[in-house]
């Protein structure tokens, strides 16, 4: 496409005329069967995430306390949109690839087919195609499929990581940090984001460090009828800097999703 009008105004109107003119290109589904928790939230929900990621018992009861409090609030009305407000009755909260079951160590084990739909996406996670000067986290429902330039990030002591993952391998800094900018009781989706959350990316960044690339989280949601509730905590201590970017698609559906 060239746009050869010398006003930038001009220029970005007729950019935008001509993207909404394009077809959405990444309403594709990825045909892959799925472990999913039934419809429906209740403690038994939470427990039942909570379990997938195996997490410590301290989590655990965090969670149960955010969703006590949400079970006490009321979804806000400030919002001048129209729409069908959610049936958390009839939400999936928990959906995830079986072939990631297993928790691959490697990209080398993720099934081709999710590395294939990232490929579509623009996302090459293969980290000789990777995106130049771009670490991604990318997150296929309720999972991290993989992480790019771990290794390189560790290098200058960066942590770049699922958050699932964090809980395990760094359970100090995310027991410190995790809920303290928003806390759980913050307002009514962070409340329920709190109890329900399934992924995200964990950063952490020495201090002085300035992180030698911008960092990202791609969000792909692909089973119908789930909720998608991610959780980054992105810490930077003193005098660290850090660039980070979230991206997020899903296939064209009749109904709502949350994510």
């Amino acid at each position: 496409m060239l746009l050869s009008s010398s006003n930038p105004v001009e220029e970005d109107t007729a950019l935008l005329k001509e993207t909404f003119k394009e077809k959405y290109k990444w309403g594709f589904v990825t045909d892959i069967e799925a472990d999913s928790a039934p419809p429906g939230l209740d403690e038994s929900t939470i427990a039942f995430i909570s379990a997938k990621k195996d997490e410590p018992e301290w989590l655990l009861e965090w969670r149960l306390r955010a969703y006590r409090h949400w079970l006490t609030m009321e979804e806000p009305e400030w919002a001048h949109l129209t729409y069908n407000k959610p049936n958390f009755d009839e939400i999936i909260f928990y959906s995830a690839p079986k072939s990631l079951a297993d928790g691959p160590k490697s990209l080398d084990e993720v099934d081709p087919a999710l590395l294939e739909t990232y490929k579509k996406l623009g996302i090459p996670l293969a980290e000789h195609a990777a995106l130049a000067g771009v670490a991604v986290d990318a997150v296929f429902d309720s999972v991290s499929v993989g992480t790019t330039f771990k290794d390189k990030l560790e290098e200058v002591g960066i942590i770049f990581c699922p958050i699932s993952e964090a809980v395990h391998s760094h359970p100090e800094l995310v027991k410190k940090y995790l809920g303290t900018i928003v806390p759980y009781s913050d307002n009514y989706y962070a409340t329920l984001n709190s109890a329900v959350f399934t992924d995200g990316s964990f950063v952490y960044i020495p201090k002085g460090v300035k992180c030698p690339m911008d960092l990202s989280t791609y969000f792909r949601i692909n089973a119908k009828s789930t909720g998608q509730f991610e959780r980054t905590l992105i810490i930077a201590e003193e005098g660290a800097s850090v660039s980070y970017l979230e991206g997020c698609t899903a296939p064209m559906r009749d109904e709502n999703q949350l994510h």
